[in-house]
This record gives structure tokens, C-alpha cells and sequence, in this order.
């Protein structure tokens, strides 16, 4: 049996609560006592049962908030609704709320699982005296277990007894199997107080619990299988009270939050059918729990947050995104939103400036000295906004490095092709109007050979044709491809675009999952 004691009221908004409930057609009016002449002539109206309810209680003006509402329910239709209101009569007579001439209205609910009755009076006695009301709630928990037959210390005992048996590692986990059941529990230096019914019922050593820890439960197969069961109920579920509910009937697992009531800040499982506690964040962060916004409403929340980041950071990079959205466990993939096994396009604005933000990063990696080396470089990957690219203030030494190794292949008059010996170092020529550069697209490396005052002649120098293969034998390699000058972002040979591209090589993989630049 639960009984409820409801806040109080200087308006006796309970009497509209209830009577909106019976011209619903969901409950009706069971009892009516001690409301004069009322009702002698034709069912009264709301406002005139308030109305002599409040007139009743003026005459004691010192009690602002005289409404008394309880409701009275109990496990399914295990009782009667004569029973719940003989019950309820037993209660209210021990609460003192009994006494001739009381005004009473009793009320049964028809739109829950349960039998329900709610009864409305005033906090004023017919005598004008205030009915004692000092910890109200402990005495209304004793008085049902007065009226039941209840020995609740006894099965305090009981209870706790089988919450030792279940599998936990904390004393949080502890707690957690008996506010599952019902109990307060708290720790107060090295004793644990067990509460009901605003009574401390027993009290134990910390240590009795402490004995009884267990190493962490840890089986991944069944975290990922209570974390699919959780979200499978969340997106059916509109709040957190009917997510417990739902749990609880179907698989016996209760969630326990902690925190105050509307800003939990974790929770734990307690699966009664395995005897076994686990931390809520192995499973489902709280917040991800928590959210019973629809698959829409969510892809929208994502899609707001990247825009957010975009706006906050104009280069913000796929990489970037990924590891703000991850733990959604959400992830974006060539302008697509993938979120719990669903997908969704960005919006193209977005999608678009992430692309481009994709290839900036690639241009930079490569450390552009001059504004030459930047427009070269954001002609080969496609980036229409070079002022967003960053200049380095500075050569690096991995360039310096690189000089070096052009210079001795240029100076070295045995190499009969240069054009082939830069190739086997790696690099690429690419040329504008005004320049011939060395690419390095593996070591994100360029060099102005213009610049730096390299004979561009040898690069025209062909192989002595003693040294060139007869076309009808077997090639070693795959030919070089002939010296071109730059027509477009989009030049150089397959390979040479495959190398920088697809990015197989260096690690692009890691970057997003994106794999590609290629759209």
C-alpha cells in the first residue's frame, strides 16, 4: 500500500483537480461527508465545494495552507476499491482526520494501472483546532504498518540480508540495490543508516559492506546489450519515470539516479534477475540517457553543435568535428551525419566549408613560406579560399634538408636524368607562370627551384638513348610521365594524384574515417 500526502493549498485546488478528472470520465465522486446541504438538492458544483471548504476553515485564520490531499493506491487490483476505502477511513481516523462533523470528499481514479483513490479535506478539526501535523509523514508510514500488521524493522533486516548477496564494488552500488528497494541509506563516519518511512530502521557498520566488495563487473557482452535495451526504451519513452517503469516490468532493472530530482548527475543499474550492479556510465552516459528528444530533434541538436563549432573556428576541420561529437556517438563522413545506425545529410553550407577546411589542413601541412607557395599549393587541392590559409613564419628543417638533397642530384653530373632522380626522392615538378617547383606530396614538402637558384635546364636534359629501354622489352618500372607545365589544380599523373589524394599512405585514415578528399 502507498499512501501519498500531496501539497497543501489555501485555494483547495485538489476539489478542481479531481472533479476535472470526473467530467473526463476517468474517475468519480465516492464519497461526500460533512458538507452540510450540499448535494441535497442536485450534485454541487467545484465552486461550491470550495467555497465550503475555505468557509469551513476561516474559522481558524491562522492556517494559510488548511488543504489536505492524500491518495491512497496499491499494487495493481490487488485490492478491492471498498478495501482501498476502508483502508483509507482506518488511516485518516489514526491521522486524526476521522472526527464527526470533518468534511470529507473521496475520489476514485480510474486512469491508472491501479486501484487509486484520492480523498481532499481540511487540516482544521471541527473543533477549530489545527490537526497535529509534526513529522506528518513518519507517522502516516507507522500508521499503515500499525494498520497492515507490518514489522518493518523485520523486514529491514530481510531486505538487507539480500541486498549483501547481489554483486557490487562500492558502497554507492550498495545504495543503489536499496533505494531500489524502497530504503534511504546514507554513511555517517563509519556507520551506514538505513531509512524508511522518515525512520531510521537499523543501522550497521560500514565495514560489514566493505567485506562484502567485488572486483567491478566488467562483461562488455552484456554492457553492450543493456546499452542497446536503454536506448531501444528511451526513444519510446517520454521521460525519465517511464523509462524506469518499463525497465523494471520487462526486465527487472531498476534505475537509481543520483542528484536532485531533475539534474541527475549519474545513475546505476540494478538487475534483480542477475543480483548484479553496474555503473551507469559503462553502459550510457546519463546525459544520453536522459535524452528523449526524437531521432530528428537529435540529428538537429548534432547538426547545431557542428554549425556552433564552424562558427566559432571558420577551419574547423572533419578531425576536429569527430572528436567533439564522439562522445554522441555521432560522426560525420564526406557530409554525412551518422548517429545510432541512422544518417543524415549535413546541410550543403556546412558540408561544404568542411570539405574545404579538409584540404586547407592538407595545404598547411606542407607550411606554405610564401604566398607563391600557398596559391600553387591551394591550386593542386582545390581550395577557393587561400586567405584562409596560414603563412609559416619560418623554413623548417625538414626543408632545409630537402634543398640539400635537389642541390647534390642537380650538381651530380653522373645523374643523366634529374627529372628521374628527384622522382626516386619523392618529388613531383609543378609549375606556374612564374615558377618551377619540387613537390613533396609524401613528406608535405614544396620547393621554389626558381627561388632558390637551381639550373632548370638539367630538367629538360633527356637520358642518352643507349640508356633508354628497346620498346619491345619488358619494362622494369612503369614509364616517367613527360615534363608538363601546370594546366590546372587538376594536373600530374595518376600516381602522382593517388599519392596526395587518396592519402593511403600517410595516415589521412586517421584524420576522420573520411578516407578520401575526393567527393
Amino acid at each position: 500500500m502507498i499512501v501519498t500526502i500531496l501539497p497543501g493549498s489555501s485555494d483547495f485546488h485538489a476539489v478542481g483537480y479531481n472533479e476535472r478528472k470526473v467530467s473526463k470520465g476517468v474517475a468519480r465522486l465516492l464519497e461526500m461527508q460533512n458538507f452540510g446541504a450540499l448535494g441535497t438538492f442536485g450534485k454541487p458544483t467545484p465552486d461550491e465545494l470550495v467555497k465550503y471548504l475555505q468557509e469551513y476553515t476561516s474559522r481558524n485564520s491562522r492556517i494559510r495552507k488548511a488543504q489536505y490531499h492524500v491518495a491512497f493506491s496499491c499494487k495493481g487490483h490487488e485490492r478491492s476499491e471498498s478495501e482501498m476505502l476502508e483502508f483509507a477511513h482506518r488511516y485518516l481516523q489514526k491521522m486524526e482526520y476521522g472526527e464527526p462533523g470533518q468534511p470529507l470528499l473521496v475520489y476514485s481514479h480510474y486512469d491508472t494501472d491501479n486501484t487509486h483513490l484520492h480523498i481532499v479535506t481540511s487540516r482544521i478539526s471541527p473543533d477549530g483546532k489545527k490537526i497535529a501535523h509534526d513529522h506528518e509523514r513518519r507517522r502516516s508510514q507507522e500508521v499503515i504498518d500499525r494498520i497492515l500488521g507490518n514489522d518493518r524493522k523485520q523486514k529491514t533486516d530481510d531486505d538487507i540480508a539480500a541486498a549483501k548477496k547481489y554483486t557490487f564494488s562500492s558502497f554507492a552500488q550498495f545504495k543503489a540495490v536499496m533505494v531500489s528497494m524502497g530504503y534511504e541509506v546514507y554513511q555517517k563516519d563509519e556507520t551506514v543508516f538505513v531509512k524508511q518511512g522518515g525512520t531510521v530502521q537499523r543501522k550497521l557498520p560500514l565495514s560489514d559492506i566493505e567485506v562484502l566488495y567485488k572486483s567491478g563487473y566488467r562483461e562488455r557482452a552484456r554492457c553492450r546489450q543493456l546499452r542497446s535495451i536503454l536506448k531501444k526504451y528511451r526513444d519510446v519513452s517520454t521521460n525519465k519515470e517511464e523509462l524506469q517503469k518499463e525497465l523494471k516490468a520487462k526486465f527487472g532493472i531498476d534505475l537509481v539516479f543520483f542528484g536532485k530530482k531533475d539534474a541527475a548527475y549519474g545513475y546505476m543499474l540494478v538487475d534483480h534477475v542477475s543480483q548484479t550492479v553496474i555503473h551507469g556510465a559503462r553502459v550510457l552516459s546519463v546525459d544520453e540517457l536522459l535524452d528523449f528528444a526524437t531521432p530528428e530533434q537529435r540529428f538537429n541538436h548534432i547538426e547545431d553543435f557542428i554549425d556552433r563549432l564552424l562558427t566559432l573556428n571558420p577551419k574547423t576541420t572533419q578531425s576536429e568535428i569527430y572528436g567533439k561529437i564522439r562522445k554522441q556517438h555521432a560522426y560525420i563522413k564526406k557530409g554525412v551525419i551518422y548517429f545510432n545506425g541512422q544518417s543524415r545529410p549535413l546541410k550543403p553550407f556546412m558540408a561544404e566549408a568542411i570539405d574545404r577546411n579538409n584540404r586547407i589542413a592538407w595545404v598547411e601541412k606542407f607550411k606554405p613560406f610564401t604566398e607563391a607557395e600557398r596559391d600553387l599549393l591551394c591550386g593542386i587541392f582545390k581550395v577557393n579560399r587561400p586567405d584562409l590559409v596560414s603563412l609559416s613564419s619560418e623554413r623548417t628543417t625538414a626543408y632545409a634538408d630537402a634543398v640539400n638533397r635537389l642541390h647534390a642530384i642537380f650538381e651530380d653530373e653522373t645523374v643523366t636524368s634529374v627529372k628521374g632522380g628527384l622522382y626516386a626522392e619523392g618529388f613531383t615538378i609543378r609549375q606556374d607562370e612564374n615558377a618551377t617547383y619540387a613537390v613533396n606530396f609524401k613528406q608535405h614538402i614544396i620547393v621554389n627551384l626558381t627561388e632558390e637558384g637551381f639550373d632548370l635546364e638539367r630538367l629538360k636534359r633527356k637520358a642518352p638513348k643507349q640508356q633508354r629501354q628497346h620498346p619491345s622489352a619488358t619494362p622494369t618500372h612503369k614509364p616517367r610521365s613527360r615534363y608538363v607545365k601546370l594546366r590546372d589544380s587538376g594536373s600530374g599523373s595518376h600516381s602522382e594524384k593517388r599519392e596526395w589524394e587518396v592519402g593511403q599512405r600517410d595516415g589521412y585514415g586517421e584524420v576522420d574515417d573520411g578516407r578520401s578528399l575526393k567527393r
